[in-house]
């Protein structure tokens, strides 16, 4: 495993210990191991490093006054992960990596990614598009989930300006993807829709008229730019995020939110000058200095360690873990804490966790269709079952939804300590789940039920615990009902 590079000064310190969680949290997400996400972390970092100075380098002897095209850095790092990871699947190192990146990584899905500049996603053409600290910006409150105040302090920015430029930001977003959805070769039926797709979701209040919806359902690029088109409604994020990383979006998205409303979102914003990082030998972090490395790396861990926690149940004999009601979680590997060549052993001991429900989560461009229904779920109405005499408490909520699919979490709050736990409802419209994280699932017609991981199985008395899935939906997408927890009915009020 290579070495991380040296930083060359105060600034590039800094931004080694901004972007090496996020690397790593993606890196785990497509990996099978803790062991193996250090690795791919580590080489994506270690060229994505190399990227960016050769990049600086160039545009500093040029001249021209023209800027190439170029992502922030860290969706440029994270670029490198997904490149690293093609380049394990092409080397014979695919078992490391999670199956359903594979089978991503070896359809045309991927080659979209890499492919002619002109049908590339639109949202990463888009931000390319963008000046970089325009981009930056909205890459580090929109997919970073960062809290304004600490976006304006990491980029420089006036705190009582940021939330204005942030606003012009997306405006601006929206404009370059509205001319790289013109610029995209498209067949005459797209092209009929384009002026009327635009108007649309300028919009909060515009209707989708049924036949462009209809179109949105079959056409994935046109999808796609209607999620980035419509910047009201929150789709923003998962639009870029997707739109960017490509497998694994979602599931990033959703770690980076958690992490950053548990305050362990990783960087700092002063220079640091020493990160115990040098080429030829083990990295390891020195004290004595600032150290930013340490504290990168603790971070890193403890931001990781809270995504793996089962949300508002038990951990390690029934101890709440930490988090807010109405979480959503994602599944991943225990990762290693801190960025160390493979023959050191880790210095901290991360929270475990199960193989076997890995976050299934699709960033196929699919899912960022629009449908005639408000795009804002919070205004759909949440199931809450909850009685005096009944022993569990479920809260159903629709996350994000298009055309012919959804993406929902369920919260269950149970009366009595649980030592394992089986869920089930029925739908009432042909609802069908296609993908689940942090439990497992079985489908029998309109009934599913959602059976505990094996680290998320112990639940306090009046602990919650939470799960997730995607799925899919025709006509109607109705709340499902006649909830049951470990085979006693949950009161649906029926």
């Amino acid at each position: 495993m290579p070495d991380l590079p040296t930083p060359q000064d105060a600034a590039e310190a800094a931004l080694l210990s901004e972007c090496w969680d996020a690397v790593l949290s993606y890196a785990d997400l497509c990996t099978s191991g803790s062991a193996a996400a250090t690795q791919l972390a580590t080489e994506a970092f270690t060229h994505g490093i190399t990227e960016l100075r050769a990049a600086t380098a160039a545009s500093k002897t040029t001249g021209t006054g023209r800027r190439a095209l170029r992502l922030p850095r860290i969706p440029l790092m994270l670029t490198s992960v997904r490149a690293a990871a093609a380049a394990w699947e092409a080397g014979g190192l695919g078992h490391r990596l999670d199956p359903d990146l594979r089978l991503w990584l070896n359809s045309e899905k991927a080659g979209r990614y890499t492919g002619p500049p002109l049908h590339r996603p639109i949202a990463l053409r888009g931000l390319q598009d963008m000046q970089e600290p325009d981009a930056a910006l909205l890459w580090l409150a929109e997919v970073e989930s960062l809290p304004l105040p600490a976006v304006a302090r990491r980029l420089g920015l006036d705190p009582a300006a940021v939330t204005t430029e942030l606003t012009q930001v997306r405006a601006l977003f929206r404009d370059r993807c509205h001319r790289n959805h013109l610029d995209t070769p498209m067949d005459a039926d797209c092209r009929s829709y384009a002026r009327l797709l635009d108007a649309v979701t300028r919009s909060s209040g515009a209707e989708t008229p049924g036949d462009l919806s209809r179109h949105l359902a079959r056409c994935v690029r046109c999808a796609e730019a209607a999620a980035c088109l419509r910047l009201h409604g929150g789709g923003l994020p998962a639009a870029i995020s997707g739109g960017v990383i490509g497998w694994g979006g979602l599931a990033y998205l959703e770690r980076r939110r958690r992490a950053a409303e548990a305050g362990l979102t990783g960087g700092r914003t002063d220079a640091a000058v020493d990160t115990g990082l040098t080429e030829g030998r083990p990295v390891r972090p020195r004290i004595g200095r600032t150290g930013i490395l340490v504290a990168a790396v603790v971070v890193s861990a403890l931001a990781l360690a809270v995504s793996l926690m089962p949300f508002g149940g038990s951990h390690d004999g029934g101890a709440p873990a930490n988090g807010t009601q109405g979480e959503r979680q994602s599944v991943a590997e225990p990762v290693s804490p801190s960025p160390v060549v493979a023959s050191d052993p880790p210095a901290t001991a991360t929270a475990t966790a199960a193989s076997t429900t890995r976050p299934e989560v699709s960033s196929d461009p699919e899912a960022q269709g629009e449908s005639s229904e408000p795009a804002n779920k919070s205004d759909r109405p949440v199931d809450v079952t909850k009685s005096a005499s009944a022993p569990c408490e479920v809260k159903y909520e629709i996350v994000n939804e298009w055309p012919d699919g959804f993406q929902a979490t369920v919260t269950v709050t149970s009366a009595r300590a649980l030592s394992g736990w089986r869920l089930g409802w029925t739908f009432d419209d042909g609802q069908r789940v296609g993908q689940m994280w942090d439990a497992a699932f079985a489908q029998d017609g309109a009934r599913v039920t959602a059976t505990a991981a094996d680290y998320n199985k112990s639940v306090a008395a009046n602990g919650s615990v939470a799960f997730g899935f995607l799925g899919s939906w025709s006509g109607t997408d109705s709340a499902p009902h006649h909830f049951t927890l470990n085979d006693e009915s949950c009161d649906d009020g029926s």
